[in-house]
């Protein structure tokens, strides 16, 4: 059972409702999905809107976390969200009403920690099932420090953000009376005074700080051979690191590529200096968190490499927020969507193809086609959902970019012809291009 309210009643609305046939619950309890007793948590909205459900993962410290509530539709892969860095600054509701079933394992992670502010679920199952797994979603969590809430009515709350929009809010499981006390109204007037994601820069909380190696491949997820991987001619591929998903590293490693990590302010010259004595073959930039016009450092790296003749411009391919910065670049504009694109069924179009792919996507920010148009690009991929642009290429240059993620972790391998393509550009520069 889930109570929401609104800003007019809150001061008075600080329990909550109990079915007329179930026993009144202790002080500092909620019952949930299921009759499940646990510690009180809430969720409060800016708008004044407050969620109460039970806590779960890093629960008995009073927490009291700020983050953009945001929504994914998938039905699985709830591991690889709350892992990927561009949830950084994020409350993360899941559409789908039973998390954690199959628990989680060591392998199904996009960077080494949770990323996401919260987490809100409708049912938290009592135990979960899967070979695999090596830990509940709630031991999880714990150990993580990331408070979760259960048991509350996710679909009122996802109908209410596609209707508003995105908004600020606030995760906490501070008791209403006593020692770190925190009432209804106080949690909602911190979620209004809450910054909001437009003009957040919050690159540098997830990428790297200085340069690495990523060997690590597709392992048995992948669709070719080892024996046939070592054959491959090797490419290496400068990664700019802006909170870069593994599965996507894993991708570029899995078809042959040497991948060197550096971080997202590495400057335009190095790149360049790097290329021209043939130390790289290609240029890639990452998806990530937060407002890309304010990574400014990396898009005017990223303005300074394209600048370049365009024989010196090495291969370069982006995802996500690599494909706003590199649109930033070139003089194109990025907004902000109402509610993003979350989940693992958004279809887009390929103009090229004349096909459909169903592809992974998670991002609040998008593309204005009309301004990419007159600084000369070509737009690529088109969101049919609501016609954004979810991809463009330069014409002059070896540059392509998309919106959404083709290494499809969680999600399906419609897109993965696109690290292919990134490889054959590699190719195709090196031999035509004297260096």
């Amino acid at each position: 059972m889930t109570n929401r309210s609104s800003a007019s009643n809150l001061a008075t609305n600080h329990s909550s409702p109990s079915s007329p046939l179930s026993p009144p619950l202790p002080s500092g309890t909620r019952r949930g999905d299921g009759d499940a007793i646990g510690p009180l948590a809430r969720l409060a909205l800016a708008d004044g809107t407050l969620f109460h459900g039970t806590a779960f993962g890093a629960v008995g410290k009073g927490t009291v976390s700020v983050g953009e509530v945001v929504f994914n539709t998938a039905m699985v892969g709830y591991q690889e969200s709350l892992t990927d860095p561009s949830y950084t600054g994020q409350i993360l509701t899941q559409t789908f009403p039973m998390i954690g079933n199959y628990g989680v394992n060591a392998e199904d992670v996009e960077s080494r920690r949770v990323q996401v502010a919260g987490f809100v679920i409708r049912e938290l199952p009592a135990s979960h099932s899967n070979y695999r797994a090596t830990m509940s979603l709630e031991e999880y969590l714990r150990d993580q420090g990331v408070l979760g809430i259960a048991g509350i009515d996710t679909r009122a709350l996802t109908k209410q953000l596609r209707s508003s929009g995105s908004t600020q809010g606030v995760i906490s499981d501070a008791p209403l009376t006593g020692a770190g006390a925190k009432s209804d109204m106080q949690l909602v007037e911190m979620a209004r005074s809450a910054p909001s994601m437009s003009g957040q820069n919050l690159v540098p909380r997830v990428g790297c700080t200085s340069g690495q190696t990523w060997r690590e491949t597709l392992g048995d997820w992948s669709a070719q051979s080892e024996e046939s991987r070592q054959h491959q001619h090797r490419f290496r591929v400068l990664t700019l690191d802006c909170g870069a998903k593994a599965n996507i590293l894993r991708n570029l490693a899995d078809r042959g590529c040497d991948v060197l990590v550096v971080p997202h302010d590495t400057p335009a010259h190095e790149i360049m200096r790097r290329y021209k004595a043939g130390e790289i073959d290609g240029l890639f930039i990452s998806n990530g968190p937060g407002d890309p016009a304010a990574v400014q450092a990396t898009v005017e790296t990223l303005r300074e490499v394209l600048a370049a003749p365009a024989d010196d411009v090495p291969p370069t391919f982006g995802i996500c927020l690599g494909h706003q910065m590199l649109a930033l670049a070139i003089g194109a504009k990025t907004y902000k969507l109402k509610f993003g694109h979350r989940g693992a069924n958004q279809p887009v179009f390929n103009q090229i193809s004349g096909r459909v792919e169903i592809t992974s996507q998670n991002h609040g920010f998008a593309v204005d086609p009309a301004s990419l148009a007159a600084a000369g690009a070509e737009a690529t991929h088109i969101h049919l959902n609501d016609g954004t642009l979810a991809g463009f290429r330069l014409k002059d240059r070896p540059v392509f970019c998309v919106q959404y993620h083709p290494e499809a972790s969680p999600g399906p391998h419609d897109s993965a012809y696109l690290f292919d393509a990134f490889v054959q550009s590699m190719e195709m520069r090196r031999s035509t291009v004297v260096r």
